[in-house]
């Protein structure tokens, strides 16, 4: 079901992950499998043919940009920005100076002109971030490489085979020191949006409905619980108070007693 408001459906920060997040998003249906196993395959082959892992991404990415530098160290809410210029990492060169980027105002939205003006630029593209140490380890460790390849190849695919037929899709993927995903977005465009039927429609109010009475009913519980709780904490309270006056009585008569004594 489309609910697309634009002209796109994934767009940049939605579509964010960590590496993390990508491990755990890929789902475990026999397709995916599947698609892991091709991946592990090929990235097998290229490595065997002692390719690079430049050139292994190259060449199963036709055209894609690769970048040696230390994106990774982006921070996650500064990377998930619609203002973040992503589309950077989509040229021959990437000035540095996008590693200290900050925003110098409120974010826009994603339907803003300029945040879709520059997601149309990046459609059909796909780059890589890879840090120098981590570059310097794939060179002496071609099986490192292969399974850095792999889980990229493995992501992608997977980010890909969630989209409807027709649209053309871009990543940018960075890696951290030891190869995991650090960040990631991806976006779409192209291909026909079809809006909801009547039937969807009506199905999507109803379960926004139940949704909300949900909410409305843990919300009671909540208070209940707090009530309780209270109420409990105030019972505590007036028997302890009332058994150190009881204490306090009993202690003083037996001074008294003493002292008649």
């Amino acid at each position: 079901m489309d609910f697309g408001v634009t002209n796109k459906l994934w767009e940049y920060g939605i579509n964010s992950r960590t590496g993390a997040m990508a491990e755990k998003n890929v789902d475990g249906s026999f397709a995916e499998i599947a698609v892991a196993k091709v991946a592990e395959k090929v990235a097998d082959k290229r490595n065997a043919a002692g390719m690079s892992f430049k050139d292994m991404w190259q060449a199963r990415f036709p055209g894609a940009y690769y970048h040696t530098m230390d994106a990774y160290k982006i921070p996650q809410g500064t990377w998930e920005r619609y203002d973040f210029p992503h589309e950077q990492f989509f040229n021959d060169n990437v000035d540095e100076s996008v590693l200290d980027w900050k925003p110098t105002g409120a974010e826009p939205k994603l339907t803003d002109k300029s945040v879709q003006s520059r997601i149309d630029t990046t459609l059909g593209k796909k780059a890589i971030v890879v840090p120098p140490v981590l570059e310097e380890k794939m060179k002496n460790d071609p099986a490192l490489a292969q399974k850095v390849m792999a889980k990229v190849e493995r992501f992608i695919v997977n980010d890909e085979t969630t989209l409807p037929t027709g649209r053309i899709y871009s990543c940018v993927v960075i890696l951290d020191e030891n190869g995991e995903i650090a960040h990631a977005v991806g976006s779409s465009g192209g291909g026909n949006i079809v809006g909801p039927t009547e039937a969807e429609q009506r199905q999507f109010k109803a379960e926004q409905a139940a949704k909300r009475k949900r909410r409305e009913k843990y919300a009671k519980l909540n208070e209940e619980s707090a009530l309780n709780r209270k109420m409990m904490e105030q019972e505590t309270d007036r028997r302890y108070y009332k058994s150190s006056v009881a204490r306090k009585n009993a202690f003083n008569a037996y001074e008294k007693s003493i002292v008649e004594i």
